[in-house]
């Protein structure tokens, strides 16, 4: 198991311990004669070196009093050994695998919030712009190969623009239309692309200005599958988040990150601003 994954299995049984006590139960003798456990399955459980069960999660809220803690204790055991994945794991095999498994997500997600500080969004990449993205995961995870079949397995996400009523709320950062992948040719390209989605019924495209107030701090990236998955990637790992309290922290920073964005004429002059800077830089 992860670091990650092992602070949060001692996490939930510290929170677990803190039902325990406030219930009344003094020692995990009273707790294990009130559950019909053994003792050291109380001990084990609240210092993380046991995976609760889902019965042994509503049985402990039920006797300790704590029902509405069910749901999101539950979240969090289904996902404890998933809760933060190895890019070298994940990309073992090449970066195709990773793409792939994306597309289910897709398909059953109504509504979207996506934050890229840096980066344009993978669903709105051209092939030019993401093959050069997984040149560079390839070089630095030093991984198999598969930059064509990967860029096609990302750009087949693109289908979801365009299919049913999903919802696409998302938020780059100014830094995201000037950040180089490919040299001005493809950057043009990929501004382009920017300029023809913006006007999709199904997106809402904000960019966020490098000088506007700022209302939160940027952070890493992250993106909002509804209201049960939020997927946070940085240089080593991608971090998934599905408790329901954890969510509602993201909910909230993306509103606020939303608040310094501008839409619409404002956001397709700051697309412009940024394609003119490409058009006066020598080829790369």
């Amino acid at each position: 198991m992860s670091n990650r994954a092992q602070e949060a299995r001692e996490a939930l049984g510290a929170r677990l311990r803190g039902f325990r006590k406030d219930a009344g139960f003094t020692s995990g003798r009273a707790f294990a004669l009130a559950t019909g456990w053994q003792e050291s399955k109380v001990s084990r459980i609240e210092n993380g070196k046991q995976n609760a069960s889902e019965g042994d999660i509503r049985l402990w809220c039920s006797k300790t009093c704590r029902d509405e803690h069910v749901e999101d204790l539950i979240a969090t055991i289904r996902h404890i050994d998933e809760l933060w994945l190895e890019w070298r794991r994940q990309l073992e095999s090449g970066a195709e695998k990773r793409q792939r498994a994306a597309l289910p997500v897709y398909s059953k997600t109504k509504v979207f919030r996506i934050w890229h500080p840096t980066v344009i969004w993978g669903t709105l990449q051209t092939s030019e712009y993401a093959e050069e993205t997984f040149r560079q995961v390839r070089d630095f995870y030093e991984i198999p190969d598969d930059t064509e079949a990967a860029t096609a397995k990302r750009l087949a996400r693109q289908q979801y623009l365009y299919q049913g009523d999903r919802i696409f709320n998302v938020l780059l950062a100014e830094q995201a239309l000037y950040t180089n992948f490919g040299g001005p040719e493809v950057m043009r390209g990929q501004l382009d692309r920017l300029l023809a989605v913006i006007r999709l019924p199904r997106l809402s495209l904000g960019i966020l200005p490098r000088s506007a107030p700022s209302r939160i701090w940027p952070g890493n990236s992250f993106s909002m599958f509804d209201d049960k998955l939020v997927l946070v990637e940085t240089y080593s790992a991608e971090f998934s988040v599905t408790q329901p309290r954890e969510i509602e922290l993201y909910a909230k920073a993306f509103a606020l990150l939303k608040r310094s964005a501008v839409y619409g004429a404002a956001a397709r002059d700051l697309i412009l601003g940024a394609i003119q800077h490409y058009d006066h830089m020598p080829g790369q």
